[in-house]
């Protein structure tokens, strides 16, 4: 009965289900009101809800839209203002959300537009303040400036809600062109678009990257730019010239693929992002549950060819074979994001996830070398009630993923993790990074914990190499926070204070709740004379610490 009614509502005012990003702006003058409603929102695809007194209830169809169209009426705020007097400025503040919502001709209803209206009251004059979901679907330093503010106590909520302040993206941080350089050439692979989206809503056009990204990193004379980097990119029409600004790659490998009945068709270019001279190109079919399971032809091809045009030799297979399902896949992927959000019940979710994965019969050292890495983390934030414990899961989810495959990069450089962080033995740790690092030379998180490791040992200048090329594998992570805190490690460890100064502050307006990151910024403000700060810095340590 209850079905009835709802299908009946909706045919009656003719409104529908649909994942939405909803903007709440708040800001003064019916004529500025109008040129939102007539150029700003039509510009960036979105929809003019309604205006509820001095405010206006915004729609749009995905995240980037909406911070983009957000982000146009801060700019045309402030133009306006210029030419204002003081009496009569307008005065900004805006909330944006996404979610489930009932979407009707003249109205959107859900519990989005009630959240935007909180996060809109967190927002400081002329700010923006978006929540954890919009956050997630944005790309630090390409769609915007995103600072943490944390977990805010918000009125009417019985749990403090985690918000973000988001800006115009300012100017990206510079690469050591020494590091790049060493390195060169290097190559980012760019998820490929699916021409029938609707189907797979372009997961297999992830899976294929990774995969070919996997196995150009077998190539030691290559740089290839990390997975989680290059998908920023990923249903951008974003030029060649943008890509190799971003990525510093010097070629780009895209491409489309359609999806239809068992075979996938897949066109493929390699081009110079330099002169955008398209070097290769060519159209490859195969069988999809192939490719889904791990027995692909079409990627053995693709990376031939790619590594016969930029390297001038074959570029060995793998041993390790993809994840065999998209679900396995997706599941662990979102595992990994919500355990960098470092956030209690998402951190929680996370072990969940994995756990699901392997208590499902998953056969792949991936999803149990990341649980490993959980363990660790959880020791590190101060969570764990047994440490023991954590640091026996720890050590025997790393040699269970690595008996599934001894050279696999990821694992092996989880594992020298688990050895300098929980069970203290340097020299083992040292192995394992160095085989992670002979197994893919591209792999930035083993040279990330490479440079840790340099660092505890006081080998301050070998610190400071690893983690800046590291950095440089990885300009656009979405846990680049991760990099940056451990980059400021290293600093410390060189004496270079101002970086690690630098390097801690840039990671905590991306994830104020690393406690690593906390204690690098200390030790760099006191060396750096700045006391008062660091008697602060000490204490929010202690807070992220208290159960």
């Amino acid at each position: 009965m209850a079905e009835l009614e709802l299908s009946e509502f909706r045919s009656e005012h003719h409104v529908a289900w649909a994942r939405r990003a909803t903007l709440l702006v708040d800001v003064a003058g019916s004529d500025f009101a109008d040129h939102v409603k007539r150029h700003i929102v039509p510009d960036h695809n979105g929809r003019f809800v309604k205006s509820l007194a001095d405010s206006m209830l915004l729609d749009f169809a995905d995240v980037r839209s909406g911070v983009s169209a957000a982000l146009a009426i801060q700019h045309e705020c402030q133009r306006a203002n210029a030419a204002r007097g003081a009496d009569r400025q307008i005065t900004l503040r805006a909330g944006m959300e996404v979610a489930d919502v009932v979407v009707g001709a003249n109205d959107t209803m859900g519990r989005d537009a009630d959240l935007a209206a909180r996060l809109m009251a967190l927002a400081g004059p002329g700010e923006i303040v978006v929540s954890q979901h919009v956050r997630d679907g944005l790309t630090a330093d390409l769609d915007a400036d995103i600072e943490d503010l944390g977990d805010c106590d918000v009125r009417g909520l019985p749990d403090p809600l985690r918000a973000y302040r988001v800006g115009l993206a300012g100017q990206q941080p510079k690469v050591d062109a020494a590091i790049v350089d060493g390195l060169a050439p290097s190559i980012a692979v760019v998820p490929f678009a699916s021409r029938n989206a609707a189907t797979d809503q372009g997961v297999i056009g992830e899976i294929l990257a990774e995969e070919v990204i996997r196995r150009l990193s077998q190539s030691a004379g290559l740089k290839v730019v990390s997975r989680l980097s290059t998908t920023a990119f990923s249903g951008r029409a974003a030029s060649l010239h943008e890509i190799r600004s971003h990525l510093g790659a010097d070629y780009v490998l895209s491409g489309a693929y359609r999806a239809g009945g068992t075979r996938l068709k897949l066109d493929v270019e390699l081009a110079e992002a330099r002169t955008g001279r398209v070097l290769w190109s060519e159209s490859l079919d195969d069988d999809l549950a192939g490719i889904v399971s791990g027995e692909q032809e079409l990627i053995g091809r693709l990376v031939a060819a790619v590594g016969a045009v930029v390297t001038a030799r074959e570029v060995p297979h793998a041993r390790s074979q993809p994840l065999p399902t998209l679900k396995a896949y997706m599941l662990m992927m979102r595992a990994v994001s919500l355990m960098h959000r470092l956030s209690r019940p998402d951190f929680e979710d996370s072990h969940r996830l994995l756990q699901a994965l392997i208590d499902r019969g998953v056969r792949h050292p991936l999803p149990i070398a990341w649980l490993g890495y959980w363990h660790v983390l959880r020791v590190q934030q101060g969570w764990s009630d047994d440490p023991q414990r954590d640091t026996r899961l720890a050590s025997e989810y790393t040699r269970r993923a690595l008996g599934m495959d001894p050279d696999n990069s990821l694992a092996l450089a989880i594992n020298g993790f688990v050895h300098v962080n929980l069970l203290k033995q340097l020299d083992v740790a040292q192995e394992s990074y160095e085989r992670a690092l002979s197994a893919n030379p591209s792999n930035a998180f083993a040279w990330l914990l490479k440079g840790t490791l340099h660092a505890l040992k006081g080998e301050g200048e070998q610190a400071v190499d690893h983690a800046e090329r590291a950095l440089s594998l990885s300009p656009l992570d979405p846990h680049r926070y991760f990099y940056e805190s451990l980059a400021a490690m290293a600093a410390v460890a060189a004496g270079r204070y101002r970086r690690a100064l630098e390097l801690a502050q840039r990671s905590l307006r991306a994830n104020r709740k690393h406690s690593t990151t906390w204690r690098s910024l200390t030790v760099a403000q006191w060396q750096l004379g700045r006391f008062d700060d660091a008697r602060q810095s000490v204490q929010e340590l202690l807070k992220l610490q208290l159960p």
